[in-house]
């Protein structure tokens, strides 16, 4: 039986897609519920949790935390170094707060419970682009502490590999 080139086409572009969509992930922040706090210590920083983390486009950050208490500011660069909350890109109040990562680049995450941040509750999440193959260069950390960046990982050399390998092998199909 005789497959078209342009059933194998339309199968690879709704593959990609598939593939592409169900990759995005909602990722607990901190990993745990309570992790939206003044920080122990410096190695319980949400900073260091973010440095052994990837995060894509498309994904989104989840906080937990009481509603009642404090809140998740989106911030500019400069205004987290100063932990400034009096302009945020977004405020966050439900205790259930979802932002979507939508871009390639830095997010900046602060506390908007008053003297929250200066003591360390903040967060940077840097978002790799797709075709980003190796680690950027770390922001400096005069800016900021522990700046949060995304390791490479082996799976996704693994799942481009095999992206590349699917549309050979479709390629063959068309030109037979």
């Amino acid at each position: 039986m005789a497959v078209s080139s342009r059933a194998i086409s339309a199968f690879v572009v709704v593959l990609f897609f598939s593939y592409s969509s169900a990759a995005a992930k909602e990722i607990l922040v901190g990993g745990k519920t309570d992790a939206w706090k003044i920080p122990s210590s410096q190695s319980d920083s949400l900073n260091q949790w973010a440095g052994s983390s990837r995060f894509r486009i498309g994904d989104s950050l989840v906080w937990k935390y009481d509603g009642e208490k404090d809140s998740v500011l989106q911030v500019r660069k400069e205004d987290y170094v100063n932990c400034n909350t009096s302009n945020p890109i977004e405020e966050h109040k439900d205790g259930n707060t979802k932002v979507k990562l939508d871009r390639a680049g830095a997010f900046y995450f602060i506390s908007g419970a008053k003297g929250h941040c200066e003591k360390g509750q903040k967060l940077v999440v840097v978002v790799l682009s797709p075709r980003h193959t190796a680690i950027s260069p770390a922001p400096s950390p005069v800016e900021f502490e522990s700046p949060a960046v995304a390791p490479t990982s082996s799976s996704t050399r693994l799942q481009s590999s095999l992206m590349v390998a699917l549309g050979i092998f479709a390629l063959g199909f068309v030109l037979m």
